[in-house]
């Protein structure tokens, strides 16, 4: 059978389930069938949370590079009800984990956070879906798992995107034999762009878990096949790791921008703080006399990044293991933030700030995004991930399942960045049992209390200026998601001290920047963000224009 015939027998089998009345909505995701599959969870009588759990599902197939049930996840939403809530399905270290452990002769070996069995956390997706399916959705999480599984067996087109991130890490890929099995042809060559990618082994995980539920995975034969592979390759996890994971729910970040409020994740997600922190620190400046187009935007929005990011390397981490002040989304502190910020020319920010009540005001103990709406008034916005392409390039032989390197968003050590030049202290050390810090942003927008917009963001820390960006071209300058969501994308991390940015910037600005003293790192892309929003009575919905995905509305049916 050719490719074109398998792909219509997966569209077929996705849509064999008779349909049901269905309420409106809206989704986005970074790839058209987790996209389909969201879509026909609400046509089957799904709500806004078995579409976000389906298309999670899916993406840990189609899209695994990116994420699946093999790293962790972060959710925020507003339920039906008026209700907001997190969860957080974030990974942890091993119980054996240590703040030394990736230290060799003195020094940090990053190569060992990033690759193999120490990169491993225990990861926290498929939790965290069950636990959204359960408590919020209206469809057994069994049917999502078999649906995603049927895209697993029967396989699926390469995407040119998918096919070129094998090729960069095929050197990897090859040192784990059952990673090799799945993207590496008979040769030891990378899967090319237009192949059927099959995975019988994740599809028979996915069924297994449908079977038994998930502690099949977290207590049974998954969580003991992986602490049989750690054992024989150097690694750490156990089975009581497993057996001890647990999901989170805290109280969301909360702020309020020109008479909205906006909802973000909590720590050990920087997220939530962070794109808080730099609206409070704008929201002093009129940005409707500031042309988006000018270096004046691009400069005053830098300086603002900077200066967060700065206070991001020294204050974040796990909450549960280190102090994180509420204060670094005081408005007040965001004011003297302001305040240093030069208008006419770039500042070197030397360290970072000092949020009030730092001591005793604090937070409760690659990646993909999607983000999901239905018309009965539930919203939400999943951020999800295995960090960097394909993990840790480990796949645990026999079940399919890519695992993160999520131990690289620790500190290593104190000051060595990290895979994306992230620095970190003593706050994000690596400790048992502890969840490393994340850029992961996923972000509802309430206004009068409705919400009006899901976001968020893929692209390692730029996932917190991604979402930053798509909030103030929405909010400021009242531009349609679409629109909002192909405005160009910049992004300063305090260090390395330079702006990345996309070209289409203009010359003019990028030569403005320049002179007022900005290093600039240019890309022709950078970055993925998917968005649902409800202005003027109707739902919006847009994927990023960088990534071929797929956006749609729903209209109601009876």
């Amino acid at each position: 059978m050719n490719s074109f015939y398998r792909q219509l027998l997966v569209i077929l089998i996705l849509f064999s389930c008779p349909l049901k009345s269905a309420p409106g909505g809206a989704v986005a995701t970074v790839d058209p069938i987790a996209t389909d599959a969201a879509i026909h969870a609400l046509k089957n009588g799904g709500n806004a949370f078995d579409a976000a759990v389906s298309a999670g599902l899916t993406l840990g197939v189609v899209n695994g590079y990116n994420s699946g049930i093999g790293g962790g996840c972060f959710v925020v939403a507003r339920l039906a009800n008026g209700k907001v809530m997190t969860l957080n399905g974030r990974e942890q270290a091993p119980a054996k984990a240590h703040r030394d452990m990736y230290l060799r002769n003195g020094k940090a070996d990053t190569n060992l956070s990033q690759t193999g069995a120490l990169a491993i956390g225990v990861p926290g997706a498929l939790k965290a879906y069950a636990e959204l399916s359960r408590n919020h959705g209206k469809l057994p999480f069994s049917v999502h798992l078999e649906n995603a599984a049927k895209i697993a067996e029967d396989g699926f087109k390469i995407p040119t995107a998918y096919a070129g991130r094998i090729r960069v890490k095929v050197r990897d890929i090859r040192k784990f034999p059952a990673a090799a099995k799945i993207l590496l042809d008979q040769n030891g060559n990378p899967k090319r762009a237009g192949q059927i990618l099959k995975q019988a082994d994740l599809a028979n995980t996915y069924r297994q878990v449908a079977k038994h539920g998930t502690d099949w995975f977290y207590k049974g034969p998954f969580a003991e096949k992986t602490a049989a592979w750690m054992k024989s390759n150097g690694g750490i996890m156990s089975v009581g790791d497993f057996a001890r994971y647990h999901t989170t729910d805290l109280d969301p970040v909360r702020t309020t921008y020109r008479g909205y409020t906006i909802l973000g994740m909590p720590p050990p997600s920087s997220g939530g703080v962070h794109v808080a922190q730099i609206l409070n620190m704008l929201e002093g400046y009129d940005l409707r006399k500031i042309d988006p187009k000018s270096a004046d935007f691009y400069h005053l929005i830098t300086e603002s990044m900077k200066l967060a990011f700065a206070d991001r390397a020294h204050w974040l981490g796990d909450p549960a293991f280190t102090k994180v002040p509420k204060g670094l989304v005081d408005k007040g502190y965001a004011k003297e933030l302001a305040e240093r910020i030069d208008l006419k020319k770039a500042s070197t920010v030397k360290t970072y700030g000092n949020p009030p009540r730092s001591n005793e005001d604090v937070f409760s103990k690659h990646t993909t995004h999607f983000s999901c709406a239905d018309s009965e008034g539930n919203w939400v916005a999943i951020t999800a991930t295995i960090n960097t392409s394909f993990g840790s390039k480990v796949v645990i032989p026999g079940t399919g399942v890519i695992m993160n390197n999520e131990m690289d968003d620790f500190a290593a050590a104190p000051g060595v960045p990290n895979a994306f030049g992230l620095l970190g202290t003593e706050a994000n050390s690596v400790a048992p049992g502890k969840r490393p810090l994340s850029s992961m942003s996923p972000t509802i927008v309430l206004k009068d209390n409705k919400p009006i917009l899901a976001v968020g963001a893929a692209g390692g820390p730029t996932i917190i200026t991604q979402t930053l960006l798509a909030l103030i071209h929405t909010l400021d300058y009242g531009l349609p998601v679409k629109e909002a969501l192909a405005q160009p994308h910049f992004h300063h991390q305090w260090k390395p001290d330079s702006i990345r940015i996309e070209r289409k910037a203009g010359e003019d600005v990028l030569k403005d920047l320049k002179q007022r003293g900005h290093q600039l790192k240019v890309y022709s892309s950078m970055g993925a963000t998917q968005a649902v929003g409800f202005f003027n009575g109707q739902f919006q919905s847009a994927h990023d224009p960088r990534l071929k995905g797929k956006a749609t509305v729903l209209q109601p049916s009876k």
